[in-house]
């Protein structure tokens, strides 16, 4: 008994965490409470409790505790320059008419309310894998595809859904994502071998979702209309809202209008070629964006140098001010979690109720949408429970090295696509909570909650099931490069494990 309630005390700091999220991302909660916190604040808050926690439960010195916290940030040193030069290049391709290029090409086949729904969503997945932002995607199309859904007489919150889960599919996909990059630095593997791994299963979940969509709208309107006209009808609030909150969504905006040369989309082409090709992370970023530049200059979407220098630097302050101390908090937090073995239980429940590799990696699933529920923060599950189910998977499946990265790679999948589409699915996560206060301000015309999203967002649906479902049943062995390695290749150290644990709590 003493033992299970010391593991509850060691997994208090998750539960702080959680609560102080939750009750600051609904706001019936945080108004009963009084409470309205960022994770800039919620995160060091329970850094410092876990701090607590570990001297008290394990005896460590507080230099002790302190060396973990800085040695898991640490090991993020080069995930934060390449989140800097992703967040730059993602304003970049925004400003200088490589997204507005993007959804040009798209709209060049014509919508209907019918179609709207349906192109929403194939427009903001691409646009979410060229600029590596589901925030600044969601952000960039609402006001377009609500605007224009609206004058079809088309379904609000089916287009509505279809960006929100377009702007994510980016996120989990998409090389220049923050998202992806952590996960893949995390669990330890390359970023391009993400894309080759999970892109087929990917594709699959959009195909899917888009018919769906499609289904949803068969018995609307099918006449057609000049996407310009949604643009005209956006209310000066919008703009001005929009102004304030993503300047560089006004400029898409416009370019969408006005029209930019095809040949903007080259930049996003060489992004996604280089990473392909196996090329270096941080050179495929840099390649993006001095294309970007030069042919934005023959465009006349970017006028002088200092127009790319201030491009550069607003993308540097952008995940400076936010998302890397952010990650520099959590990842402190998850360090110090990691040195007193808090989730060492969970690993062993994990462990003991499988009873083969597959099993074992469901769980690893399970307890990822679990994570991002409780935490109620994408980036905060991905590195608070990415190193909980690397640990599991590490120290509890033999394999070749080969097979091994294999299954990083599932893990790695889990951390950022149950990261991202499964905060799609739960009502009080940032993610919805950010979506539904856009939707509210470019389209005031209606009433949206977060229930309205998830119950219409088909791809993240699709995306969590298939995952989780493929990976428990060997369907996904039907899905070039994306299957997991099984028995006899693998094999769980399921006895041994559990003995040396129950040994550990009988003394």
């Amino acid at each position: 008994m003493k033992h299970f309630f010391k593991s509850f005390f060691k997994l208090s700091p998750i539960f702080v965490l959680a609560a102080l999220m939750i009750i600051s991302n609904i706001k019936a909660l945080s108004e009963y409470f009084n409470i309205k916190l960022d994770i800039l604040i919620i995160a060091p808050i329970a850094t410092f409790y876990a701090i607590i926690v570990a001297m008290l439960t394990e005896r460590f010195t507080f230099t002790d505790v302190l060396d973990a916290a800085i040695s898991n940030v640490k090991e993020m040193q080069i995930v934060f320059f390449i989140l800097m030069l992703a967040y730059a290049l993602a304003d970049s391709f925004m400003a200088t008419g490589v997204g507005a290029a993007v959804i040009n090409i798209s709209l060049k086949i014509g919508l209907s309310a019918k179609t709207v729904a349906v192109v929403s969503l194939l427009i903001s997945s691409c646009l979410s894998v060229a600029t590596g932002t589901s925030w600044g995607t969601f952000a960039a199309c609402a006001p377009v595809f609500l605007w224009l859904t609206h004058i079809l007489g088309g379904n609000i919150l089916l287009s509505l859904s279809a960006v929100a889960g377009g702007s994510c599919f980016g996120d989990n996909l998409g090389l220049i994502s923050d998202v992806t990059v952590v996960s893949s630095a995390i669990h330890k593997v390359e970023i391009t071998d993400r894309i080759k791994n999970q892109g087929v299963w990917s594709i699959f979940s959009l195909v899917i979702a888009l018919v769906i969509f499609f289904i949803a709208s068969w018995s609307l309107p099918t006449q057609s209309v000049n996407p310009t006209i949604a643009i005209d009808a956006i209310p000066a609030e919008v703009w001005e809202k929009l102004a304030e909150e993503k300047p560089v969504a006004i400029e898409l905006l416009n370019q969408v209008k006005t029209g930019v040369p095809l040949f903007m989309v080259i930049p996003m082409l060489i992004v996604i070629v280089t990473a392909l090709k196996g090329i270096s992370t941080v050179i495929c970023l840099s390649l993006g964006l001095i294309s970007c530049f030069i042919l934005g200059a023959f465009a006349g979407t970017v006028p002088d140098v200092k127009t790319c220098l201030d491009l550069m630097l607003n993308g540097f302050s952008d995940a400076g001010s936010w998302v890397i101390v952010m990650m520099m908090w959590v990842a402190a937090f998850g360090g110090i979690m990691g040195k007193m073995n808090a989730f060492e239980p969970l690993a062993h429940l994990s462990v003991r109720i499988s009873k083969n590799v597959r099993q074992l990696l469901f769980w690893n699933g399970t307890i990822s949408i679990l994570g991002n529920a409780a935490l109620a923060d994408e980036m905060a599950q991905i590195t608070t429970i990415g190193p909980i189910i690397k640990d599991i998977t590490d120290k509890n499946i033999e394999a070749s090295e080969k097979d091994m990265y294999r299954l990083r790679l599932r893990n790695a999948t889990f951390s950022s696509a149950l990261g991202v589409f499964g905060s799609q699915l739960i009502p009080w996560h940032v993610y919805l909570s950010y979506f539904v206060g856009i939707a509210a301000t470019v389209y005031p015309l209606q009433t949206f909650t977060q229930i309205d999203l998830i119950s219409h967002n088909y791809l993240a649906i699709v995306a969590v099931v298939s995952l989780l479902l493929f990976t428990l049943v060997p369907i996904d062995r039907f899905l070039p490069g994306f299957s997991i390695p099984t028995e006899p290749d693998v094999k769980i150290k399921k006895n041994n494990y559990v003995k040396g644990e129950d040994e550990k709590i009988n003394t």
